[in-house]
């Protein structure tokens, strides 16, 4: 099945059985209509970047304009690489770039990474702790073109590899200061990528991308949610949905999985008297929420915990706005659900 086949989602009934608006299926940005949005932020802060970091270097499994980093190749074309529909071969290229003094940035979708290329990883880059920075467009539910694509999986198959840093940024400003702190960390890095325009949220929050830190963007005395990635863009926005009701709710965005900011963590849900709520885009096997539980089990910490995150099954194909309302990762949804759970 063709990488970059795309086909046009049926329209779907909304609220009252109204007809909405759908995308194409493989249309990746979780932008909302109206909101502020950068184009390519991965591409061109790499390719700023490189033109004072020469041993930077960018590779890509026929895959540059679908990870944006064909901006970097335009930029600097002796340093680009273009290795074929072969993500084995790509992994391991940039091991052998790495033992020669170079920083690799290889770039593919998250499925083939972590499916197809997950030895060469662990052998070829993990194991030797190698600089290859690992940055991988269609993380979770971004795209609807069904199991083939939607990398539901990745965060639980690559936190259990030794020496990976496992990052999953928010935003374009997420994105943008995650690429120099990738780079001057001197070991492997697993980044899910948002690609195309890219929301822009965190600039409102005075919020500076720390590598292995959390960030408290709001605080809220009746819920706490713990997100990552998107799912940052999702609780920031129930948050404002909830005071409506009169409930309060914060919001800790964690942009690293590993290693996680278990201070931070525990030091939020030790606050008493609110629910906490994980939000991720990815499975509820392995990611984030079972990393969290894990940090309040062996610490002590019981808070009151909901979790909401994709369903442990192979996700349908159809547009994305009608499969994040399906799948529970809307806003709306995500509202609904927490207001149902402090009612009980």
């Amino acid at each position: 099945m063709s990488s970059k086949k795309a086909f046009a989602a049926p329209l779907a009934k909304g609220e009252a059985g109204k007809p909405r608006l759908t995308t194409s299926a493989m249309i990746a940005s979780i932008a909302s209509e109206g909101q502020r949005t950068k184009a390519a932020p991965f591409g061109h802060a790499l390719a700023e970047l490189a033109r004072s970091r020469p041993e930077i270097v960018g590779l890509t499994a026929d895959l540059g304009k679908y990870t944006d980093l064909h901006i970097f190749g335009q930029a600097h074309p002796e340093r680009y690489y273009q290795m074929g529909m072969a993500e084995q071969l790509l992994m391991s290229a940039a091991a052998g770039m790495a033992r020669e003094g170079c920083i690799p940035f290889a770039t593919t979708y998250a499925v083939f990474a972590a499916r197809r290329a997950y030895d060469f990883i662990c052998m070829a880059i993990a194991e030797e702790n190698l600089p290859v920075k690992i940055v991988c467009a269609l993380p979770g539910l971004t795209t609807g073109y069904g199991p083939s694509h939607q990398a539901t999986d990745d965060l639980a198959i690559f936190r259990a590899m030794p020496n990976l840093t496992i990052i999953d940024p928010c935003d374009a400003l997420d994105i943008e200061q995650a690429v120099p702190a990738i780079v001057e960390h001197n070991g492997p890095v697993y980044m899910r990528l948002l690609r195309g325009n890219v929301p822009m949220v965190l600039d409102e929050y005075d919020y500076r991308f720390q590598l292995g830190k959390a960030a408290l963007l709001r605080d809220g005395a009746d819920v706490l949610f713990i997100s990552t990635g998107f799912m940052t863009m999702r609780a920031l926005e129930a948050a404002d949905a909830l005071r409506a009701d009169r409930i309060e709710a914060g919001v800790l965005h964690v942009p690293t999985l590993k290693p996680l900011d278990e201070t931070a963590i525990l030091a939020a849900c030790a606050k008493p008297g609110r629910m906490v709520v994980i939000a991720e885009n990815h499975s509820v096997v392995g990611g984030l929420g079972e990393a969290v539980a894990g940090v309040l089990m062996r610490n002590g910490v019981h808070p009151p915990f909901r979790h909401v995150g994709l369903p442990d099954a192979f996700l349908d194909a159809g547009a994305l706005p009608t499969l994040h309302d399906r799948y529970g990762i809307s806003t709306t949804t995500v509202t609904a659900r927490v207001k149902d759970w402090l009612a009980r």
